[in-house]
């Protein structure tokens, strides 16, 4: 218990230290939301990956998915460094820094209104990206306090008040490079944490060969793999279509994330991006296929503490807490230190992306009239601890898994805004009508299934909601009044700016 407790005051006392550093870059509105648009390529791909995975995807997917699909979860990590890190980075990156910088806008929501010229647009983004983070948020704790509470048997009430506090400290003192700066500590933390604990959890079992051939030999049930032997160890797992969902929600659902996206805006360079691409796509495949890896030998666990006492259901999200509570004590602080790294990270993401959304896009010229760049960041700084505060009273009581939790959010938010956001940054063509629409149906789909559950899994809705989006957009925007022509050509201006470049970055 002592080697648990000095790890975590050491990594506390970093984060509050790194938050008072900090606060020299958090004294206007640029550098308090995005650190003066400045950031280097290995703050931003490590901003980019820590916000990416928490104990959302540690403790609840790594569980579940590992549990439903055996070690095939592994290519939801896969998934998640080709089309969530690589592809994202290529296809939005070097676009989104350009033209939101050339249009002026420091969040999703602005970037909307600026783009289509529609104020009532971005005020809609804002009360989207208001309602949807929060149930996200609340997963986060909900995930590490199951951690806290096998390690160290402290009552779950007192962990997400914890770590709320401190995570509340640090991005007020800091704001973005305060998270920029903890985000390249907490990933280097996880980065170690991730290989040491699948070394450990694999030895535990006699080592991986032994591990795979006890797997291959768990029996099969007929409702689940539908009699197909070794189905856990298997190429694409029991169930290829469902496993499927999940990839393309935690994957493509990045391009729609305005806490993801928003790491585009505060880029510094061309070779930072380049640079952050690498970077960014070996941390997804050391992190997130390190997570669902582990998880893909969850069946090796089974036991009446994983299960539901009165239901006799099983508890996913216990799953993760209780492979690795036979660790020896000082790899069970390195885990706990792991999870709280990657939790924190993306908390504080969540927090500061929500308060400056709600500040700039809906409180500012609409609600407060004439605000001044000191009110504006005061605002911010009080509205991060609202967010936090509304989050932790949802955790308390959580009303479902936490994977459910996160693809609500995940599916609304990405459905909503991925194609129009998507659209925006390559095609002229996009109508004003076109972006509600894409809102429409990514919100619809999603909250409608929440009630009448026609799609059987929320995170399948959510995976739907994207791709509906994708139709829906282009489609309206074809039978809809155009922008005008003056405007979109003015906006598109960016791409056309002529740069002088060494020919180690390009042969013409």
């Amino acid at each position: 218990m002592g080697i648990k407790i000095v790890l975590l005051i050491v990594f506390f006392a970093v984060m509050v230290g790194v938050g008072i550093y900090s606060r020299r870059h958090a004294t206007s509105v640029d550098g308090f939301v995005l650190g003066g648009r400045s950031v280097g390529p290995w703050f931003t791909a490590f901003a980019y990956g820590t916000s990416y995975f928490s104990a959302v995807v540690f403790v609840g997917y790594a569980g579940q998915f590992g549990w439903k699909y055996g070690i095939a979860s592994t290519w939801i990590g896969v998934g998640n460094a080709v089309i969530g890190s690589l592809l994202a980075w290529v296809v939005l990156g070097r676009r989104t820094k350009v033209m939101t910088q050339h249009l002026g806008s420091r969040t999703m929501p602005d970037f909307f209104g600026e783009r289509y010229d529609s104020k009532a647009l971005k005020i809609m983004a804002s009360v989207i990206v208001f309602i949807f983070l929060i149930p996200y948020t609340a997963s986060v704790y909900n995930g590490l306090s199951r951690l806290f509470e096998m390690a160290f048997h402290i009552p779950y009430t007192w962990c997400v008040v914890a770590m709320a506090l401190f995570t509340a400290v640090y991005v007020i003192l800091g704001g973005y490079m305060a998270t920029a700066i903890n985000d390249f500590i907490q990933g280097i933390i996880m980065l170690v944490g991730i290989v040491v604990v699948i070394a450990a959890v694999l030895s535990g079992q006699g080592g991986f060969m032994n591990a795979i051939a006890e797997m291959a030999q768990i029996p099969s049930d007929v409702a689940v793999t539908a009699g197909q032997p070794g189905a856990f160890t298997s190429f694409f797992g029991p169930d290829p279509a469902n496993l499927l969902g999940v990839v393309i929600l935690t994957s493509l659902g990045t391009w729609g994330l305005p806490q993801m996206i928003g790491k585009f805006y505060a880029i510094k360079d061309e070779k930072s991006i380049n640079t952050g691409t690498v970077i960014s796509t070996v941390f997804a495949i050391v992190v997130s296929g390190g997570c669902y890896f582990l998880g893909g030998f969850a069946r090796l666990f089974d036991s009446p503490a994983i299960y539901n006492e009165a239901t006799g259901d099983i508890v996913y999200d216990s799953i993760i807490p209780y492979m690795l509570s036979a660790l020896p004590d000082i790899l069970i602080g390195i885990v706990v230190v792991l999870v709280l790294s990657a939790s924190m990270s993306t908390l504080s993401s969540l927090v500061l992306t929500s308060s400056s959304t709600l500040t700039l896009d809906l409180l500012k010229d609409n609600v407060i009239k004439n605000m001044s760049e000191k009110k504006q960041i005061i605002t911010m700084q009080l509205l991060i601890v609202f967010f936090i505060v509304v989050s932790v009273v949802i955790a308390l009581d959580p009303p479902t898994f936490i994977a459910q939790l996160m693809g609500i959010s995940w599916g609304a938010l990405a459905g909503a805004f991925l194609a129009p956001f998507l659209y925006g940054l390559y095609w002229k063509g996009v109508t004003k009508a076109g972006v509600w629409a894409g809102f429409i149906a990514g919100i619809g789909i999603t909250v409608s299934n929440m009630f009448i559950g026609y799609i059987e899994s929320s995170i399948n809705a959510g995976a739907v909601a994207m791709v509906a989006g994708l139709i829906v957009v282009p489609v309206v925007s074809f039978i809809t009044p155009r922008m005008k022509r003056e405007t979109v050509d003015e906006i598109f201006t960016c791409y056309d700016e002529k740069v002088t470049i060494t020919k180690k970055r390009s042969l013409q």
